[in-house]
């Protein structure tokens, strides 16, 4: 048994703050005390005693968007996340999930290169006994991708599904939702899921509404077309029924920035109609993803060992280079992540302007105005334009290489940020400063994405219970979550003791693996994983099932 005294309970459903004590028993909450009440009730002396004093008491957060599936069995003390607060991940992401995998099917390839002979299951039910012996801290949800199911079964080629395509996709889908899968996620800007129509989506989706599964998207556009890529969702809601988020919303691009009022008005419309849509977002104006994605379409097929091999043709690569230097794009938005080959170290958190020499408009927030830093043959050797520079990173690291793009507008988070059905999703798999995840280097989001949310939500006005709603029990309820969000008698004991005042992100683009502060303790169904600074090393998370 342990007892929480004197915190400030923020239960995570809206209802005013109050002092008072949270008592739990196994992996429940058996009693929420109204201050100087807990004489008036009969309990066992508590093994633990956490005296909350001067500090909040709300339920863990729910990180609705996030790639730690694979990290989970490195990683199990999630340090970068349970540091922040967060109890559970919903896991699977953009079309990429840790199983099944079959066929053709790769993990991603920051996910392959750390698990190495880890890797040892194909389907979910099997990933699932290795999770399990691993005992990971947080709780996840585990969504299917839909780039997993079909590389499984097509491969990588640029061709659309076939009748027999389809129906072993299905078969695959069905099987892991029975397994334990909360629905479907899909990528439809990466490989292969960019090869499909929208009738291949509809179908999948109508396989995970019939088991009362959900749906989740990184659409076919953010940017250009992000309106008509919307439409998809609302179509495919309107033909399944199923309860979609469109993931981490934003509007890529400059010279689509004026577009979100448009793309915000069509969303709320499909709501007023009673489509079930939502959607989080992380609180940077940066993606995280793969250098590669700057390749050409033609480059990019086959995924990563067929865009190694086209570099290695000196006529392909030529004409690489020459396509990319070709691009409308400012190479001071675009900045190198993580590497892995030692030469390219000393490029991770450097944009490709900094790197070539170019003085260039640079609206990266806390960094300077511009950058401008002499040309060095000595780093550069013959790298002396972007494509030339991105290939030989690319060369150097297999085509592995992370990267940030400053491509989205400050004004444009504010707006999304002032919709109380935007949640927070990270979209980052865990981190630690340490081990084989702390040679990396990460986006920020992986490290603070909780405080940094909680800030400006609550800068926009929304008050303090107000937004541990949306960093709980929003998330909660929209994707079915029983028993976590809140605290009440009888809900797991998934809780954080936090300093308002301190709860802050340290993790920076440059200096990205720092733990956020403020944070006292964390409690998993019961089990305290993280408490005063150090890792307790027990852990109390689950597979949670719909």
């Amino acid at each position: 048994m342990t007892l929480i005294k004197n915190g400030t309970i923020i239960d995570g459903q809206g209802t005013l703050a109050f002092v008072g004590d949270v008592l739990v028993e196994d992996d429940r909450i058996v009693e929420v005390i109204p201050a100087g009440e807990l004489q008036n009730f009969k309990t066992s002396e508590p093994q633990n005693l956490i005296d909350a004093s001067g500090l909040i008491v709300s339920p863990g957060f729910i990180d609705a968007h996030t790639h730690s599936d694979a990290y989970l069995v490195i990683e199990p003390d999630a340090p970068s996340k349970v540091t922040q607060g967060i109890t559970t991940e919903i896991n699977g992401q953009c079309g990429g999930s840790v199983a099944p995998r079959y066929g053709e099917a790769r993990l991603s390839s920051d996910w392959a290169a750390v698990l190495g002979g880890r890797l040892t299951w194909r389907s979910l039910a099997e990933y699932r006994e290795v999770l399990a012996a691993a005992k990971p801290a947080v709780n996840t949800v585990q969504f299917i991708g839909h780039n997993t199911l079909r590389s499984s079964v097509i491969g990588y080629a640029a061709r659309a599904a076939g009748d027999e395509d389809l129906r072993e996709m299905s078969r695959l889908l069905d099987e892991s939702l029975d397994a334990g899968g909360w629905g479907l996620t899909t990528g439809l800007i990466y490989q292969p899921g960019k090869y499909s129509t929208p009738a291949e989506v509809v179908a999948l989706a109508k396989v995970a509404a019939a088991k009362g599964g959900y749906y989740a998207t990184h659409m076919r556009s953010e940017g250009d077309h992000i309106l008509e890529a919307i439409d998809e969702v609302i179509e495919l809601v309107k033909a399944t029924g199923i309860r979609a988020e469109i993931s981490h919303l934003k509007t890529s691009g400059r010279k689509n920035w004026h577009k979100i009022d448009a793309v915000l008005d069509k969303i709320e419309g499909a709501m007023s109609e009673g489509l079930l849509l939502g959607s989080d977002r992380y609180p940077y104006c940066a993606a995280g993803t793969d250098l590669d994605v700057v390749l050409p379409d033609w480059a990019q097929e086959g995924g990563a060992p067929a865009e190694l091999a086209r570099l290695q043709i000196s006529n392909l690569r030529s004409q690489i280079i020459e396509e990319i230097n070709a691009l409308d794009r400012d190479w001071s938005t675009v900045m190198i992540g993580g590497t892995w080959a030692e030469e390219n170290k000393r490029y991770s958190g450097k944009t490709v302007a900094e790197i070539l020499g170019l003085e260039t408009l640079d609206f990266r927030p806390g960094l300077a105005s511009s950058v401008s830093s002499p040309l060095k043959s000595s780093v550069l050797s013959l790298k002396s334009s972007p494509g030339e520079l991105i290939t030989s990173i690319l060369l150097a690291d297999g085509c592995k290489t992370g990267a940030f793009f400053f491509g989205m507008s400050e004004e444009n988070l504010a707006k999304i940020y002032s919709r109380p059905w935007i949640v927070p999703g990270s979209d980052a798999s865990l981190r630690a400063p340490w081990g084989p995840l702390g040679k990396d280097h990460p986006h920020p989001r992986a490290y603070a994405t909780m405080p940094e949310f909680y800030r400006r939500v609550r800068a926009l006005g929304f008050s303090r219970e107000e937004t541990v709603a949306q960093m709980t029990s929003v998330i909660a309820d929209r994707f079915g979550i029983r028993g976590r969000g809140r605290i009440e008698k009888g809900a797991y004991a998934d809780l954080v003791i936090w300093n308002e005042a301190e709860f802050k992100a340290k993790a920076t683009f440059t200096d990205p693996h720092q733990f956020t502060g403020g944070v006292k303790a964390v409690m998993t169904n019961g089990v305290i994983s993280y408490c005063d600074g150090k890792f307790t090393g027990n852990r109390g998370g689950r597979f949670l099932e719909r």
